[in-house]
């Protein structure tokens, strides 16, 4: 059974180690900040003193610093929540079958199942299979259609090629000239799910890694 990933469920946050680095630059800027104040005020002449209206406006500032910087660590650790929310929820996604624009894992003998859209408007369609070292090995000529290809890891003569992952780009052709050329999507087992910042990553059969946000199809 496929079944169509939706927004709400892969929308996740892709910004786990920029917010991090935000909060700990604004919260560097705001000690800062706050040593200046307190020097100024210390090292002030006695017979110039700081106007009232001056300090009154930097300790206005001063505030509107530490609000910023405890609004912003309280947004950072909400989105760690959610993160590992969304983390605890696609655990059920380990040993089911995901599909993205990623390399497939070709174990040998098992068919890696490919997913490929080319453009309505070409007559022509091409997979082109590449190692992992981004070698072509293989060149297949597809239907000009959406329907799922097999790929049974056998070169042209037969041969199996040798277990890792492969590459799969899908070229629209036109009267011999190329409107499109595209990584095509793939089913792959999913092995495991990590958190990195606030995004939550799966690990492929074949060590490759994909943002769940990138998952479009999950099956069984």
């Amino acid at each position: 059974m496929v079944a169509t990933v939706s927004s709400a469920t892969s929308g996740v946050s892709t910004t786990g180690t920029s917010t991090s680095t935000s909060v700990a630059a604004e919260t560097s800027d705001y000690e800062t900040f706050l040593r200046m104040l307190t020097a100024q005020a210390k090292y002030q002449d006695p017979l110039e003193p700081m106007d009232s209206s001056e300090y009154a406006s930097q300790l206005a500032q001063f505030s509107m610093v530490e609000k910023q910087t405890e609004n912003n660590a309280l947004l950072a650790s909400m989105a760690q929540q959610m993160g590992l929310a969304n983390m605890a929820a696609m655990s059920g996604w380990v040993g089911m079958e995901a599909r993205a624009a990623t390399p497939g894992y070709f174990d040998g003998s098992t068919p890696v199942v490919v997913s490929p859209n080319p453009a309505a408007a070409s007559d022509t369609v091409e997979l082109v299979v590449s190692d992992s070292d981004g070698n072509e090995v293989q060149r297949i000529t597809l239907p000009v259609s959406a329907d799922a290809y097999e790929w049974n890891g056998l070169d042209d003569d037969g041969a199996a090629l040798p277990s890792g992952n492969y590459t799969f780009v899908v070229e629209s052709i036109e009267n011999g000239e190329v409107l499109m050329s595209e990584m095509a999507e793939v089913y792959s087992n999913v092995t495991e799910t990590q958190m990195q910042g606030t995004d939550v990553v799966l690990i492929l059969e074949g060590g490759s890694a994909i943002l769940a946000s990138s998952v479009t199809a999950l099956r069984d």
